[in-house]
């Protein structure tokens, strides 16, 4: 069985490698991106598209909610579970980004069983496996 894809998106190279170690944990393949752009690049050009994105706000040439809301708009990237991960944590922002398609938010900063149980509740986690 081939894992499935987990698409790290952040301009922090430490963030992305904190990330990749926990999806890579839970057996998916990561693939990083440093920005919205960068990712929208690397998906244009994959066959098959990831389960999972998570996606920093803040971030150089396209920010996290502009990426959201360029998957929402592509047909073939709808079936892509998009998480938000970020220091946003005013209650506005955190509706702007689920109103624009996002189907969670992880504030950071978090801990590697809180992103697993938030990845678990949107189904991409096998149980039992943050054991």
């Amino acid at each position: 069985m081939t894992p499935m894809r987990a698409m790290v998106i952040d301009d922090s190279r430490a963030m992305r490698m904190i990330l990749k170690r926990i999806v890579t944990k839970l057996n998916f393949e990561a693939v990083e991106a440093g920005d919205g752009k960068e990712a929208l690049d690397l998906l244009a050009d994959m066959t098959e598209v990831p389960a999972l994105a998570l996606i920093d706000w803040n971030m150089p040439n396209m920010n996290g909610l502009e990426f959201v809301m360029k998957v929402r708009a592509e047909p073939r990237l709808r079936e892509m579970t998009l998480v938000m991960v970020t220091t946003e944590s005013e209650q506005s922002q955190i509706v702007r980004a689920l109103a624009a398609g996002a189907h969670e938010y992880v504030i950071k900063p978090f801990t590697e069983g809180a992103m697993i149980e938030k990845l678990a509740l949107l189904g991409l986690v096998p149980t039992g496996a943050n054991s």
